[in-house]
């Protein structure tokens, strides 16, 4: 009775959700919502402690339902590889079939509170989970194109924001989603250079050439160059409503040469603390980048 007890403490509970929810990493995501519903709302489209909450819960659903999902369909996998062998699924705390029903759960709270916000905003959502769960999952161990798959719901976020807030997609939201999309690039490449012998245990191909080479490291330059121009775009006014001042842009740019510094110094090193340092400078300027934004609005 009392093993029995301490495997159904609460504690223990709390923690096996935050691992197969992938907490840090859902959180992360909710932020680049909220930051994306702060730029969006204004006179036409007033802001709302309501809509914000449901926004932040849903998309904590829906980002935690993803992460179970592919750790169900990933259980052996994850077997493997020693950063994922101690998750709830394949360490057998969980069972497969109780963690697919916390990804349902997940999936039916996240899609109600997202509709109750806006159709467009639900849609979106249920888009994120079916190419994160269907098509990029599945991929990872067939083709690096996986990333640029994984991409696309991983752009979501940061625009979802802006959907909730106006219950529009246009060419504001599509530019908070080339944004993010170009920051997936050198981020999870980043994550798959220092990571490469893990992964290469489960047979995921996580670099574009399939290798620690010049050209994979030449390819994170070159979408790091994307995400500052994609970045800088709000300030030459073709952006509709959503726009930045000299001096935000000054300060955008500014990160972006840091960030650029960093994948320089991985094409010069091509060490694993190289790609490990970018991966971290890369989540810095995604924060960065959300903050300045914010703030610019709301000083202007």
């Amino acid at each position: 009775m009392k093993t029995l007890e301490s495997n159904f403490s609460p504690i223990k509970i709390y923690h096996d959700f935050k691992q197969i929810t992938k907490a840090g990493l859902a959180i992360s995501v909710v932020f680049s919502s909220i930051a994306g519903y702060l730029l969006g709302f204004d006179s036409d489209h007033p802001f709302s402690w309501l809509t914000l909450l449901m926004l932040a819960v849903g998309g904590y659903c829906m980002v935690g339902a993803s992460n179970a999902y592919n750790q169900v369909i990933e259980k052996d996998l994850d077997a493997l590889m020693d950063r994922t062998k101690n998750r709830p699924v394949p360490s057998g705390r969980m069972s497969p079939n109780v963690a697919l029903f916390v990804a349902s759960l997940l999936t039916i709270i996240g899609l109600i509170l997202l509709y109750l916000i806006n159709p467009k905003t639900a849609m979106f959502g249920a888009i994120s989970i079916f190419l994160y769960t269907s098509v990029y999952t599945p991929l990872k161990t067939i083709t690096p194109l996986s990333v640029f798959v994984g991409a696309f719901p991983g752009a979501i976020p940061f625009m979802l924001g802006w959907v909730a807030a106006t219950n529009h997609f246009g060419i504001e939201a599509g530019t908070l989603f080339l944004i993010q999309f170009f920051w997936q690039f050198p981020h999870f490449w980043a994550i798959g250079w220092f990571l490469f012998e893990d992964y290469e245990k489960a047979g995921f191909f996580m670099l574009p050439t399939g290798k620690k080479d010049t050209k994979t490291a030449t390819q994170i330059i070159l979408y790091t160059l994307w995400l500052i121009l994609a970045s800088l775009i709000p300030y030459f006014g073709y952006t509709g409503n959503l726009h930045i001042s000299l001096v935000s842009a000054i300060l955008v740019f500014i990160i972006g040469l840091w960030m650029l510094m960093y994948a320089v110094k991985l094409y010069h090193s091509r060490t694993p603390k190289a790609s490990r340092t970018l991966m971290l400078v890369s989540v810095s300027y995604i924060t960065l980048l959300q903050i300045i934004y914010i703030t610019d609005k709301f000083l202007r």
